[in-house]
């Protein structure tokens, strides 16, 4: 990561992955929303591409992270597998076969934690798919199957339990409510408001448990100009209404002093 052009600096969070990644800011999507819930605690920077596997990552890694760059990230958070689950036999399959994306991820992770002693990631494995939803949007499942991905998201656990990495099991977590099948997807594939609110949950739980130096946990960070911002009621009551509006429990409301 380049010296920020703009102080003082903050602890970096970078989103790298697909199109989960790439769209998280839109529709009220888990990239926004850790950007919203981060503001004057950290920089979240988006590094997505739509289409992307982790051969394509692993092409410009270095690009992404270059090693010797005098600021590097405090967390990564990696998506890649989706695309990598694509059956191999569509035409124009970006699919990757599974033991060569078990080897990609483990590379690109290495090199991640190699950044710094304190650059932290988290990973989501393969997440699950609505085939029925696919194929009304696109007429086709485009070789996406909720099969494939359970498959390629349990190649991803193994690798991080492996490498002891925390990871976010992607394809259970989506399933979690009853009606995920109506709710999560907009088309099939990617999230509503609803399934990044599962990734944003999922995420800064992971951050709040893991006892990391220096912390990462929201809670415990300190924020940026502490005490120099406006106290009138009606800033208060616009805090309070941001935080009903994105349902942070009390404990973890952004405070306006």
């Amino acid at each position: 990561m380049n010296e920020p052009k703009v102080g003082p600096n903050r602890p970096v969070f970078v989103l790298f992955g697909s199109s989960i990644v790439q769209l998280s800011y839109y529709f009220d999507g888990w990239g926004a929303a850790l950007t919203g819930f981060y503001a004057r605690k950290a920089d979240i920077f988006v590094r997505g591409y739509g289409g992307w596997t982790s051969r394509n990552a692993l092409q410009v890694l270095s690009k992404v992270f270059p090693q010797n760059d005098k600021i590097q990230p405090s967390l990564v958070i990696l998506y890649f597998g989706g695309n990598d689950s694509t059956d191999p036999d569509i035409p124009n399959s970006p699919g990757v076969p599974i033991d060569e994306y078990v080897k990609n991820m483990e590379q690109i992770i290495c090199h991640i934690k190699g950044l710094s002693q304190t650059t932290r990631l988290i990973m989501l494995t393969a997440p699950a798919v609505n085939e029925k939803q696919i194929i009304e949007c696109y007429g086709s499942n485009l070789g996406r199957t909720n099969e494939r991905g359970r498959i390629y998201s349990e190649a991803g656990i193994k690798l991080a339990q492996k490498l002891g990495l925390k990871y976010i099991d992607f394809w259970s977590a989506l399933q979690e409510p009853s009606d995920w099948m109506d709710t999560v997807f907009w088309d099939g594939l990617h999230l509503t408001k609803e399934g990044s609110a599962i990734v944003f949950d999922k995420i800064t739980k992971e951050i709040k448990g893991a006892e990391w130096e220096p912390t990462l946990d929201w809670d415990k960070m300190p924020e940026e100009f502490d005490g120099n911002q406006p106290h009138g009621l009606y800033h208060e009551k616009m805090m309070e209404c941001i935080n009903r509006m994105m349902g942070i429990p009390d404990s973890r409301q952004v405070k306006s002093e």
